[in-house]
């Protein structure tokens, strides 16, 4: 064993994370290789050992992680159950004559189904594969229409059923419950902010996003059409009913809520006729497959920072973190900040079982209301997950276009700027007005 000081260690440990990263090994594996070694170096075999397997251990009992793997079943048959593709093309009628109705429409779609799917993955993929094709093909610039996939795509990971949130509540000590009813008003402020910039856009530019020529258009009445909208909403609602409902009125907590949900998409795939074997060994398979990678990293994860916080480095952190100028608002930036940039190279689970831990603590020192500190992380992340190099929802977006349409990684990364500067705007505004987390939180019924 070595003597070494936490502030060198804290160095070793990040700077360790940060270069194997770069070397494309699993993050799941760097963190816990790390997280070994350096307890070898500090505290010799048999303690690391215990702390390592004690964090497992103690990961593999909490209940709330239950939802990953129902909330992931009910993403993937809802995917391939044709409930997305009717809601595309229900808003498709409506929205189609206006200037940039194509996107407006992708960024409504990938709203409602976010609510449905909680996961980046099936939201990017459903949208790029039901959405892109017909804006590029109507006209719609590239950019625009690959930046309004992604970014409605990527409100899957925020906006409840989320697995990011199911995950973040219990390293916070936040109730997921609430943590499903702040995310709400945050997820809808940004749909709408991304509405007005793309709307803005086309009026000024009409080229950007042409509006369907009258004679391509589907010539059915009103009345039919809001018969169709309403037939391709109600599912959705069903199933928004069934997991934010009971949440929200205090009839199950998150937990039971996935059940509840998952059992909503069962009988939904079955009036539309698409629940087979086929659909149950496909989910089966996924199911265990996001399961397996969300526990693995977080189980790694999650021991990584039981020897960073034996070691003293959690105190580091908080010091250099109190110590920085301006206040509490300067320490609140520059945990922003450290996470943003983390986002950039390290994946969503590994930050939130990293930094969580560390910053909330910090949060309550500093006199922020943890519901409202860790709201804003996730919104936070938002930007994380369209900021290169570790861009899941880019990456997701460029191998799902069909290669006909010629997306470019150039054009992707044009066309999410605009939206990660949203983000932005939409992380001012919850700062001034925190009431956009916290009020429906506060109206919750019965035990969160």
């Amino acid at each position: 064993m070595i003597e070494l000081s936490p502030e060198i260690l804290t160095i070793i440990m990040f700077g360790g994370v940060l270069v194997f990263a770069m070397t494309g090994f699993p993050m799941a594996f760097v963190l816990g290789s790390v997280a070994f070694l350096t307890g070898l170096l500090v505290f010799g075999g048999n303690i690391t050992i215990h702390i390592l397997y004690t964090r497992l251990f103690e990961l593999s009992l909490n209940y709330p992680y239950l939802a990953v793997p129902l909330f992931t079943f009910m993403g993937v048959i809802l995917q391939h159950s044709g409930i997305a593709e009717k809601l595309y093309d229900a808003l498709y009628e409506w929205l189609s004559g206006f200037k940039g109705g194509l996107a407006v429409v992708t960024v409504i779609a990938g709203t409602i189904l976010a609510a449905c799917l909680g996961t980046i993955t099936a939201s990017v993929t459903l949208l790029t594969l039901i959405a892109l094709g017909p804006m590029i093909k109507r006209g719609y610039d590239k950019s625009l229409a690959t930046g309004s996939v992604i970014a409605a795509g990527t409100l899957g990971i925020l906006i409840p059923p989320s697995i990011m949130i199911v995950v973040y509540g219990p390293q916070a000590g936040v109730s997921v419950g609430k943590m499903f009813m702040g995310a709400i008003f945050p997820g809808l402020l940004l749909s709408v902010l991304y509405n007005i910039y793309i709307t803005v856009r086309c009026y000024l530019n009409p080229k950007l996003g042409p509006p369907i020529p009258e004679e391509e258009r589907h010539k059915i009445s009103s009345i039919k059409k809001l018969i169709k909208l309403f037939k391709a909403i109600a599912p959705t609602l069903l199933i928004i009913l069934a997991v934010l409902g009971t949440i929200y009125t205090g009839i199950a907590p998150p937990t039971e809520a996935a059940a509840m949900g998952s059992f909503a998409v069962v009988i939904l795939a079955i009036v539309y006729r698409k629940f087979t074997w086929s659909l149950i060994k496909h989910s089966a398979i996924e199911v265990l497959r996001v399961s397996a990678f969300v526990l693995l990293i977080a189980g790694l994860s999650y021991a990584f920072v039981g020897i960073f916080m034996s070691a003293g480095c959690g105190e580091v952190v908080t010091n250099l973190i109190m110590a920085v100028p301006g206040g509490k608002w300067g320490a609140f930036l520059m945990i922003m900040f450290i996470v943003f940039v983390l986002g950039m190279f390290i994946e969503w689970i590994g930050i939130v079982f990293i930094v969580v831990p560390i910053f909330s603590p910090i949060f309550v020192k500093l006199g922020f209301d943890p519901l409202w500190a860790a709201m804003m992380i996730c919104v936070d992340l938002q930007m994380a997950f369209m900021t290169p190099p570790m861009a899941m929802s880019i990456f997701v977006c460029r191998g799902t276009a069909p290669p006909e349409l010629g997306v470019t990684m150039s054009d992707i990364i044009k066309g999410v700027i605009p939206f990660i500067i949203i983000i932005m705007i939409a992380l001012i505004l919850c700062t001034i007005f925190p009431q956009i987390i916290t009020w429906l939180p506060e109206r919750m019924i019965g035990p969160s």
